[in-house]
């Protein structure tokens, strides 16, 4: 038989994906879901708490998010699931105007989500500077941090060498192997410990009640009327403007780790439908959870959607199935995961002397700011948003250095040539107009614009301003070496940007 003819056995194996291939993948992604989906229940319950609502809603959205994105996300062993950034967005509605509400904002989000995913929102994150990506891996680490001193303060004294055992799981039981992920090694170890041993110390119970049934579909229990959309709808674009946001970033994070390239429009449209999903199935909503991915990809090395979908899964199986053990999990376990998560997140070369004596002012100050930004408001979104502006300021501020004007007079001194280079724009251009000799100079002027690009309307103002500071004087201006771009944009704007024409 040629071997061009493939056997209708070989056909169906290269359909499948990869991981039902090769047995490790598939353990490595198994084993990933699982210890995500034991830190993804405190945490779903925590945020359940701040948007005002039963642990149980937290839980339903966490394993909702998580299943549907791990089918129509565009990035590969990402997380989704409900967080702090959506609920502390929709918690004031929720107060305001109860549950049904809420659950209306998280469709009317998604609906958002989808429009912004085709309208090519994703684009945008071209225009993030590595700066501030490395100042946001940073302040998310120092975030997750900061989650866990709660669950350190005012707590028996047995949960100090339980999380300080767990980190010591972690550092060394991958030096004998990693085929069992150290986490959930650490995880279950420091249970069996605790129940054993009749330790008292908080638990995941403790956090709150675990729900003993799959959520059902319904719609918003809401009026259908134009009073409640206009209530609704900028919760629920904020929810959406934020949830794509720390999405997008922890998609461009995780690209950068696996080396991987994933559809950031997909990705976004596909957050859209999970939190419609959601929705119908009465969840809080959510995005991307950065520390979970970090648990998944980093820590675990899982590389596809199977770890997503399977998070999602065993959450819910753990929860109804084997709620009671979940509950006994000590919380110093996971703390200590997440710490570990923390540390690993950290970029601690971006801080190192070496690199910081290399790095630009500038750079280390977009950094530190997206980072204290963060920090501060405790929301991604606007540290990555203020962190962006602050480079661009030092952008422009560097590149407005770079327009320089030399002068060269005709032997004959009858003519004058203003040689201009750079870039000219608005921080570049407002110099422009001071730099001729409007006086002194003879009655002839060219400014010559062949080592010079216009970019915006300021630049041919300030050309404009040129012209008549030295018309008033009766002399005449000629304007030459224009590229074919920027004389399309001063044929169109000069003389139309002042009303004194």
């Amino acid at each position: 038989m040629s071997s061009s003819v493939l056997s209708p056995a070989a056909r169906l194996r290269g359909l499948k994906p990869d991981w039902l291939n090769d047995p490790k993948v598939w353990r490595t992604e198994v084993l990933g879901g699982l210890v995500v989906a034991l830190a993804l229940i405190p945490e779903a319950i925590s945020f359940s708490i701040i948007a005002g609502v039963d642990p149980a809603i937290g839980l339903f959205a966490s394993f909702t998010m998580a299943v549907t994105i791990s089918v129509v996300g565009g990035r590969r062993a990402m997380i989704s699931a409900a967080t702090g950034a959506v609920a502390l967005v929709i918690a004031p509605l929720n107060r305001e105007h109860g549950f049904g509400y809420l659950v209306a904002a998280v469709i009317l989000a998604g609906v958002f989500q989808i429009v912004l995913g085709a309208l090519g929102v994703a684009k945008l994150m071209r225009f993030v500077p590595r700066s501030v990506m490395v100042g946001f891996v940073n302040a998310l680490a120092v975030l997750i941090f900061m989650a866990q001193v709660p669950e350190m303060y005012d707590v028996p004294w047995a949960v100090y060498p339980l999380i300080l055992g767990g980190l010591a799981l972690m550092v060394f039981f991958p030096k004998f192997t990693k085929v069992i992920p150290a986490p959930l090694v650490s995880i279950v170890v420091l249970t069996v410990i605790t129940v054993a041993a009749g330790i008292a110390v908080p638990t995941v119970g403790d956090k709150g009640e675990l729900p003993s049934s799959l959520p059902a579909p319904g719609l918003p229990d809401v009026p259908f009327t134009p009073d409640t959309l206009t209530t609704v709808a900028p919760y629920a674009l904020a929810m959406a403007l934020v949830g794509l946001m720390e999405s997008l970033m922890t998609a461009k994070l995780v690209d950068d780790i696996t080396d991987t390239r994933s559809s950031k429009t997909r990705e976004s449209i596909g957050q859209g439908v999970a939190n419609i999903v959601t929705g119908f199935f009465g969840g809080m909503g959510g995005c991307a959870m950065i520390g979970q991915t970090m648990i998944n990809v980093k820590v675990s090395g899982a590389r596809t959607r199977l770890s997503t979908f399977l998070a999602g899964s065993f959450l819910m199986v753990l929860c109804i199935v084997f709620g009671p053990v979940v509950s006994d999990i000590p919380m110093a376990a996971l703390v200590a995961v997440m710490v570990m998560v923390s540390f690993a997140t950290f970029d601690w070369h971006s801080i190192a002397p070496r690199t910081l004596k290399r790095m630009p002012a500038g750079e280390i100050a977009v950094m530190a700011v997206t980072v204290v930004c963060v920090v501060a408001t405790a929301n991604l979104a606007i540290g990555v948003v203020v962190g962006s502006v602050t480079a661009m300021v030092v952008f422009a501020r560097r590149v407005a250095r770079l327009a320089d004007v030399t002068a060269v007079t005709d032997p004959d001194g009858s003519t004058v040539v203003y040689s201009v280079t750079g870039e000219l724009f608005f921080a570049s251009s407002n110099d422009l107009v001071g730099r001729f000799d409007y006086a002194g100079d003879p009655d002839r002027v060219v400014v010559d614009l062949s080592g010079a690009h216009v970019w915006d309307a300021s630049s041919v103002a300030a050309l404009d301003a040129v012209e008549t500071r030295y018309a008033q004087r009766g002399k005449t201006v000629r304007i030459t070496g224009l590229n074919e771009p920027s004389a399309d944009l001063h044929a169109r704007l000069t003389g139309e940007l002042t009303g004194s024409h």
